[in-house]
């Protein structure tokens, strides 16, 4: 019986066992009066009955043999109803029992009032207690549909009523949570559209400027050549951008299910490098690794070889030519941890709590080529897998960001 769990419903039963305990007290006591009453009228009636017959001059024996039979017979029945004194006789018409009954009814009345009231006081007792009860979780429902999920529903207790406001805290609650997710998933949306508006202008403006420049000489073959090229680079920048806002979107909306697997950590860095060594060839930038080539790790490979080009790209941007990239990986007891480590310009110390920001460029970095996603999302990988990404730098001394994943227990 859930509903005794409820402290006020205890305390209605309990009352309602007192007063039972208390009507069968006082039923009992009623009813031994009662007996009481009746035996001294019945007395009061033998002791009248003998007088007369003594004064009609019967025989003491004979009244005492009349007051002990109990034999009823048929004789005796015609001369009480001949006397008046029959089953039809009304109570109060028969001498001596008018103001015994009175009494009697009296204390009965007097009783039942008193018991009627008691009980009637206990449960509207209880229904006042229930109704604040009521009226309280009235107040914090009415709060939830407005909004305004700071209000509480009442509570400390187990029973089904306590039981039902508890799950009704855990529907606002996840109401709040899908009004939050909502949101801030239009924020996201909104932010997404002006960052994307933002970082397309200038490349469209450039080719518009470029289509123009081919359209006003189109028999200067050089000019339309240089501008050409120039156009195809605005465009790589642009499907770049597209790309990197729709894996960050995608990584932010949680559409990413990341599946990791034991990954030879070499092989994977290798990949991870691919073009890149073309670039760094040319930039004359040299790209090392450093580590056990038998070491594994536990990744999704494809998104963590994503990570590992945009630290890798972020370190050749903020280098000259002659500079170094050490890729090293080691393992610790409880972390796997691949460094990436250059010796370019580094990272000022007002700009190293930023370059996870997205579109984050710092003043050193503006005439450098880049939109600031890279390392945001690259961070977004690595913690949707779990992991963490660091990064200690040193003006002028280079940059090391350390990509941190758990071991396998």
């Amino acid at each position: 019986m859930r509903f005794v769990r409820e402290k006020e419903s205890r305390r209605f039963i309990i009352s309602a066992a007192l007063f039972g305990a208390l009507l069968f007290a006082v039923l009992t006591v009623q009813a031994f009066l009662q007996s009481q009453e009746i035996r001294s009228l019945l007395l009061e009636r033998e002791r009248s009955w003998a007088s007369s017959l003594l004064k009609e001059g019967v025989e003491r024996t004979t009244v005492a043999r009349a007051l002990a039979g109990e034999e009823v017979t048929e004789e005796g029945e015609r001369l009480m109803e001949q006397i008046g004194h029959s089953e039809e006789t009304l109570f109060w018409l028969m001498p001596g029992l008018r103001e015994e009954a009175a009494i009697i009814l009296r204390r009965s009345a007097i009783a039942g009032i008193c018991l009627a009231a008691l009980a009637l006081g206990g449960c509207c007792l209880f229904l006042w207690k229930r109704e604040k009860i009521y009226q309280r979780a009235l107040l914090g429902i009415e709060a939830f549909t407005k909004g305004d999920f700071g209000k509480r529903l009442p509570r400390g207790e187990s029973g089904t009523l306590y039981q039902m406001f508890a799950a009704t805290e855990q529907l606002a609650l996840a109401l709040k949570v899908k009004g939050e997710s909502e949101r801030k998933g239009r924020k996201f949306l909104e932010e997404t559209i002006s960052d994307i508006s933002h970082q397309l202008k200038t490349p469209l403006a450039a080719l518009h400027l470029y289509a123009e420049i081919i359209e006003g000489e189109p028999d200067n073959v050089e000019a339309v050549k240089e501008f050409s090229q120039k156009s195809l680079r605005s465009l790589e920048r642009i499907e770049h951008l597209i790309q990197m806002l729709l894996k960050m979107a995608r990584l932010d909306t949680g559409n990413i299910v990341f599946e990791k697997t034991s990954c030879k950590v070499k092989e994977l860095l290798v990949d991870a490098v691919g073009e890149l060594k073309i670039r760094a060839r040319l930039e004359k930038k040299e790209i090392l690794f450093q580590g056990d080539p038998m070491e594994s790790v536990q990744c999704d490979p494809e998104w963590t070889k994503e990570a590992v080009a945009n630290l890798l790209k972020n370190a050749l941007d903020h280098m000259d030519g002659g500079g170094k990239v050490e890729i090293s990986w080691y393992r610790s007891p409880a972390m796997f941890r691949i460094a990436v480590k250059d010796n370019g310009e580094g990272i000022a110390p007002e700009d190293i709590h930023h370059i996870f920001k997205r579109f984050y460029r710092s003043k050193m970095a503006k005439k450098r080529e880049g939109i600031g996603l890279g390392l945001p999302l690259a961070k977004a990988i690595v913690e949707g897998q779990g992991g963490s990404l660091s990064v200690k730098s040193e003006p002028g001394a280079g940059t090391e960001f350390t990509l941190s994943f758990l071991t396998q227990s």
